[in-house]
């Protein structure tokens, strides 16, 4: 079983910055791609930003120049540093990785409960 464990969300003023982390913890052959999705109210979850094993990064238009994705596979855990946040920024940020409980197995997808994201002055 494999549990991803988010934090650093917060309230704040517009323009501030938060740091989100994720870290996965079970039993697991690898962690592969791990992302950040957000959801605000009322809307549809949405990417914010992935992240491969290797280190290569996607990003959403809206996180793209002012949100980073980074993450420490020594750590299993996944980091989402978030500059100049805006109103519509506001969201529960969630965490998905993919992983492989064997070697050779397929990949299973696992999500983190989420994180509150309030952007307010």
């Amino acid at each position: 079983q494999v549990q991803l464990r988010e934090s650093g969300g917060g309230l704040v003023q517009p323009g501030g910055s938060l740091r989100l982390s994720c870290a996965a913890s079970g039993r697991f052959f690898s962690i592969n791609t791990m992302g950040w999705y957000r959801q605000a109210p009322g809307k549809e979850r949405e990417l914010v930003a992935t992240i491969a094993s290797s280190g290569s990064t996607n990003y959403a238009n809206s996180a793209k120049g002012r949100f980073t994705i980074s993450r420490d596979n020594a750590k299993n855990t996944v980091y989402l540093q978030m500059n100049s946040l805006k109103p519509e920024d506001a969201a529960v940020y969630c965490c998905k990785a993919l992983f492989k409980r064997f070697i050779g197995y397929p990949d299973l997808e696992v999500w983190g409960q989420g994180t509150l994201v309030t952007v307010s002055s």
